[in-house]
């Protein structure tokens, strides 16, 4: 029988249960005991759901407190040394330590795990950290547990394990040129130890994840895969022979690895066949007759209904290939990255609800698929006819497709796209007009939000609160932030943000052709969740939507308050986006939409703007040979729409939490007045990138990390300063954290700025320095 899975299962809970437990234990108003109860309660409510839907292969091991790929570094014994870890195993301190960081007393703070995004998603995963003689060892059980946790219910789970190769090729070295893969050796006998336990344990699959197989691979890459499989594989013959391994790849193509995926000794290959649907002729041609093939038919990342007629017709090809018992049919990847379920959103009216598929639904779509291809499909013929017409309803709507935007984007020109003057030029004339000093302090736009705003906007959405009321507490928000930067001595400020909860959410809540979710929580990093918009139809503006907020703010302060505006990649990339269009399409209309509040702002008197990016490089392709073709689309919108303001008005974005050493020469090709880029967290790794490329414009390195609760001294920014003008010349340096404050609390933002400007005024004296030159 053809048998139905799914690589993973989304972690916060339908209500976000785990982000209360995990803040409440944080904060001390719960026991270490009752997060686990809490944690291993939803485990149950999970695997219960799975197994009622009818999937055969139901993970264990997926669910996380923190991240995956952190509970991996526990699994192998991976501690950086600043833990001071005892060496047994990994206890729950040392934990949170890594991904939060740890502060004894002020004066013996270690800082946090830097943290990234993992692949072309907005989650982000803590990064492994390897010194040369790294040594590991077995240091949590927790697949185990977990796997009999799973068991007591009577519920048969496929472990999930992050694989060997992929966990060290996501990793960092401590010391320059070390290679990741001369610890392959060393890591090995975890996992062996590890799959024999799960064998041991009663587990019959274990599915191990390996994604990097979809990125460009080197030679030698592709043989240490090959020796690792070879290895695992004999290890398992001797001590687990009857357990099987479920080898998944998920994100895109493998293309020239699949030969050498296909070649492993496994017993199945996951395979993403949404994002690269042309694989699987290849695979279906080359499978060794020992192989099952796992067919990710179902959108992992999306929330559009899955079109049946599509995947029943796939996954009859694979079957007639195949046979029914070399096939499984699942989710293209992991459902982390979707909401939990849609018949939460009772908000939206029943045709928009019949277009969408969150988690629950997927698993749903998946087990019916299944008993069709099984069973036949007269089996579903009602569920079959339901969604035809729903598939047809949203293709017919007259929701999608507005003239008036096609026209618009028709009638862009590439001059829009381009400032009059070069950067130099427009930089003169700026400061004439803002009168900034050397090294300019600033932050990045939100300030804490605490659980007052968070208490004023529920009650204003549920009209507990009436607008005249509500907006009256905003602009005493907002005033309470401007007084506090001026008190601290910043340079540049902001209104704070009061009126927003996320970044990208407040713009779908005024831009037409997006739709905001009640429900629809998806994890970016361990208590952090974000609602992601869904983009439906054409994007436009209908009217203003931060102009009268930045006036008001302006109108507090005589120093520069910055317009605060998400970017058109980001809102596009941290959004579910309509897939019946090219995204380069969708990008040009929220581009347009974003150009049209820029002038307006600038029409308000506003004298710098910044517009951030920080999804620019989590929407670069996986591949190289890929990337000409996104940043010749991705880098237009963005100055499509910041370029069609005056010389003297100042334009701002900002980077965070990606790779960005090797993408230097296009952060430039932005052409933004400065760019605010995170750089604490990543050790300031970008600095010789820019010191090589010669990178001509304003740029400020994040030197704060907001997502850790520790609060740096004067000491601590006046050393990450004068390390960075040993790089950058003063005149082209601004001083500001690495993001927005609005997860941080006053307690800790208040000193923290403190300290921030007052080391830079401490340096700013001192200068002349014999700062770098680019």
């Amino acid at each position: 029988m053809i048998q139905a899975m799914i690589p993973g299962y989304p972690r916060l809970g339908a209500r976000r249960e785990l982000k209360k437990a995990l803040e409440q234990f944080w904060s001390g108003r719960i026991t270490e005991t009752e997060l686990l109860e809490q944690a291993s309660a939803l485990r149950k409510q999970r695997w219960q759901l799975q197994r009622q839907a009818g999937l055969t292969h139901i993970p264990s091991n997926d669910f996380s407190l923190y991240d995956h790929v952190l509970d991996t570094i526990a699994l192998v014994g991976a501690v950086p040394r600043r833990y001071q870890w005892n060496g047994g195993l990994v206890d729950l301190h040392t934990y949170f330590a890594m991904a939060r960081g740890m502060e004894k007393d002020q004066a013996n703070a270690v800082p946090a795990m830097e943290m990234t995004k993992w692949f072309d998603t907005n989650y982000h995963y803590i990064v492994p950290e390897f010194e040369p003689g790294q040594a590991f060892h077995l240091a949590s059980r927790k697949p185990v547990e977990e796997f009999l946790e799973a068991k007591a219910l009577g519920i048969q789970t496929c472990p999930v394990l992050l694989g060997p190769l992929s966990f060290l090729l996501l990793g960092k070295t401590t010391q320059s040129g070390m290679n990741q893969l001369a610890l392959l050796n060393a890591l090995l006998p975890v996992y062996e130890e590890t799959l024999q336990a799960l064998a041991q344990a009663g587990a019959e699959w274990v599915q191990i994840d390996e994604p990097c197989l979809v990125l460009d691979l080197d030679e030698a890459t592709r043989a240490a895969y090959q020796s690792a499989y070879t290895r695992l594989a004999a290890q398992r013959a001797a001590q687990a022979p009857s357990l099987r391994i479920l080898l998944a790849t998920y994100f895109g193509d493998l293309g020239e690895n699949l030969p050498l995926a296909l070649q492993l000794p496994i017993d199945a290959l996951h395979l993403d066949l949404v994002r690269a649907p042309e694989q699987l002729e290849q695979a279906l041609e080359q499978a060794p007759s020992s192989l099952s093939l796992s067919l990710g038919l179902v959108d992992g990342r999306n929330i559009w209904l899955t079109d049946f007629e599509r995947v029943l017709t796939v996954a009859s090809q694979a079957v007639q290939a195949l046979g029914t018992e070399r096939v499984l049919l699942g989710a293209s990847c992991s459902l982390l990255h979707v909401p939990i379920d849609v018949m939460q959103e009772t908000h939206l009216d029943e045709e928009m609800r019949s277009w969408l598929a969150f988690a629950r639904q997927k698993v749903e779509e998946i087990s019916l698929l299944t008993r069709a291809l099984n069973e036949g499909r007269e089996t579903i013929e009602a569920a079959l006819q339901a969604n035809r017409q729903a598939l047809e309803s949203r293709r017919s709507s007259a929701r999608i497709h507005k003239v008036e935007v096609a026209q618009s984007v028709q009638a862009i020109t590439e001059q829009m796209a381009q400032r009059s003057r070069p950067y130099h030029m427009r930089k003169e004339r700026q400061q004439a007009g803002l009168k900034l000093p050397l090294l300019p302090t600033t932050t990045l736009g939100s300030y804490p939000q605490t659980a007052d705003v968070r208490a004023a906007r529920a009650a204003y959405k549920s009209h507990k609160l009436d607008q005249n009321s509500y907006e009256a507490f905003l602009k005493q928000g907002i005033e309470e932030v401007i007084r506090f930067q001026e008190e601290a001595g910043l340079d540049m400020l902001v209104h704070g943000e009061v009126e927003r909860g996320d970044m990208v959410e407040y713009f779908g809540e005024y831009l037409t052709g997006m739709l905001l979710t009640q429900h629809g929580w998806v994890q970016s990093y361990g208590s952090r969740a974000v609602r992601p918009p869904i983009i439906y139809g054409d994007v436009a503006r209908p009217g203003q939507i931060t102009v009268e907020w930045s006036r008001f703010a302006q109108s507090l302060t005589a120093r520069p308050v910055r317009g605060m505006l998400t970017g058109p990649v980001t809102i596009m990339q941290w959004s579910f986006v309509r897939d019946d269009q090219p995204r380069s399409e969708t990008c040009k209309q929220i581009a347009l939409a974003i150009r049209e509040e820029v002038l307006d702002l600038e029409a308000a008197g506003i004298r710098a703007i910044q517009i951030d990016e920080p999804a620019l490089r989590e929407g670069f392709p996986l591949r190289h040979a890929d990337w000409q073709e996104y940043l010749s689309w991705a880098i237009f919108c963005f100055r499509l729409a910041a370029n069609g303001v005056r010389d003297e008005t100042q334009i701002h974005t900002h980077l965070c939490y990606s790779k960005f050493d090797d993408i230097v020469p296009e952060i430039a090709s932005m052409d933004a007045d400065v760019v605010l880029i995170e750089a604490s967290r990543s050790q300031f790794d970008l600095l010789e990138a820019l010191r090589a490329y010669r990178y001509p414009n304003g740029i400020g390195l994040g030197i704060y990390d907001v997502h850790s609760p520790h609060v740096p001294t004067t000491q601590d920014f006046d050393e990450k300063l004068r390390l960075v003008l040993q790089i950058l010349p003063s005149e082209q340096l601004w001083v500001n954290p690495d993001c927005g404050l609005k997860t941080r609390k006053w307690e800790e933002v208040k000193p923290a700025l403190k300290h921030m400007v007052s080391a830079t005024q401490q340096v700013r004296s001192s200068l002349p320095l014999q700062t770098g030159t680019l």
